[in-house]
């Protein structure tokens, strides 16, 4: 093939890309610039919730055994499967019920102090809409299938502002005017700019929906664990929940127990908890104690094959858990691009077609 058919057939790759580009951008473009805009509010999703519901500030976030009984004598009937221990970012128990509520408790007696469901609550109807697309398991795979997309947007954007060599500079500055040229060079040197971190937001939730694919895919190229509950072994009747708390404090030095499961009849209590190192904000490392109190197994998540940890690592990297307050602003910034990204294309491609 000579220069000048090489030439005609990378202009007409570039045409069908920017095609492509401009009408996916608008349409699911669309679709990605609100599920970016709630994931940027999730972000400080804590903090607005104490700012929205003061009873839950306050308390000091002490996890006593007689509080965590009497929740779960309490609540577990009524469909409680987990909860969170007090923590210094929210110092109450959360539980988590089988029907999606959750319900806040008093870490000095634990009494109810909030209840709040996507049905009634702005940021769980936030999340929903963010993981899910409010259609459940159907809104999820759609959501899927936008990240990916969203991701060959990305990509294919790249692409066709790539400029030639020694003109990079020339290529990122943003213009005044005329309006065409303006909202063009904003996209463009915008997107450039933040696309590392928009990439990254982005492939983490596509991972977070495709968790299974990326585990095997991962697992094959970089090795993977596989870790079973153990069985209890003859500890039956009500857990003591003071030794159960005391031994799982203690089961992992230097980790922080975050999280308990009390759904199972079993006799099997199985933690959370967030070991030296880790990234997760709950930690994927796992206790497991008998109702005695007896410790059955731990499970240290830094001592997993590396395949296995940097699964472990793309929900604390799409939240922004990763790096401080720094990164978690980041993160909110990255949430607000695609919106910014599908305005400036939208005034770009309609003073074009004015024009």
């Amino acid at each position: 093939m000579n220069g000048s058919s090489k030439s005609w057939s990378r202009r007409r790759l570039r045409a069908a890309l920017s095609w492509l580009h401009l009408w996916l951008g608008l349409v699911v473009g669309s679709i990605f610039a609100v599920v970016a805009l709630t994931g940027s509010v999730l972000v400080f999703h804590v903090e607005l919730l104490k700012l929205q519901h003061p009873q839950l500030t306050g308390h000091a976030p002490v996890a006593e055994g007689r509080v965590l009984e009497r929740i779960v004598d309490e609540w577990k009937p009524q469909g409680l499967r987990s909860l969170d221990l007090p923590r210094d970012e929210l110092p109450v128990w959360q539980g988590y019920f089988a029907d999606g509520q959750r319900g806040y408790f008093s870490p000095e007696d634990g009494r109810l102090l909030l209840a709040r469901s996507h049905h009634d609550d702005w940021l769980l109807w936030l999340h929903e809409l963010h993981v899910e697309l409010l259609g459940g398991r159907a809104g999820k795979e759609a959501l899927g299938v936008a990240g990916w997309i969203a991701l060959g947007l990305l990509l294919s954007g790249l692409y066709l502002w790539w400029p030639k060599r020694g003109r990079m500079l020339a290529q990122l500055k943003v213009h005044a005017g005329p309006p065409v040229r303006r909202w063009l060079s904003w996209h463009r040197s915008s997107g450039v700019v933040l696309l590392p971190l928009v990439l990254l937001v982005t492939l983490t939730g596509v991972g977070m929906i495709y968790s299974n694919g990326f585990r095997i895919v991962l697992a094959a190229l970089f090795g993977g664990a596989t870790h079973t509950a153990p069985a209890a072994a003859g500890a039956a009747g009500r857990p003591d929940w003071n030794r159960v708390l005391a031994e799982a404090g203690t089961a992992l030095p230097g980790a922080r127990v975050s999280r308990v499961s009390v759904s199972a009849d079993d006799g099997v209590i199985g933690f959370r908890a967030r070991a030296a190192g880790e990234w997760h904000p709950f930690g994927r490392s796992t206790i497991h104690l008998d109702n005695s109190g007896r410790l059955l197994q731990v499970v240290d998540a830094t001592a997993d094959p590396a395949g296995t940890r940097i699964l472990q690592a793309i929900y604390p990297l799409h939240i922004g858990a990763v790096g401080g307050a720094t990164m978690r602003w980041l993160t909110l910034l990255a949430g607000l691009m695609p919106v910014f990204l599908l305005v400036t294309g939208f005034l770009f491609w309609r003073r074009r077609r004015g024009k």
